[in-house]
């Protein structure tokens, strides 16, 4: 995933897309999440597990420019 995708996505997102930011696959991230190890936060909501944008910037050591992922 490039820096501008990766500063485009929404406030939350799926694993699948954490974990390709993360260049983990589809199956080893669901596997880190329940075993407790993916290496950002995870939120679980129901029958579903979001991970915060945010968190996913910090791991990665990408600070968003003045105005991303702020609606503008």
């Amino acid at each position: 995933m490039g820096l501008e995708e990766l500063l485009a996505l929404p406030a939350t997102v799926n694993v699948t897309t954490a974990g390709r930011a993360l260049g983990i696959g589809r199956d080893k991230a669901y596997e880190l999440v329940r075993a407790g190890k993916f290496p950002v936060r995870t939120l679980p909501l129901g029958g579903t597990v979001r991970v915060p944008t945010a968190e996913l910037w910090k791991v990665l050591g990408v600070e968003p420019r003045r105005g991303v992922g702020a609606g503008t």
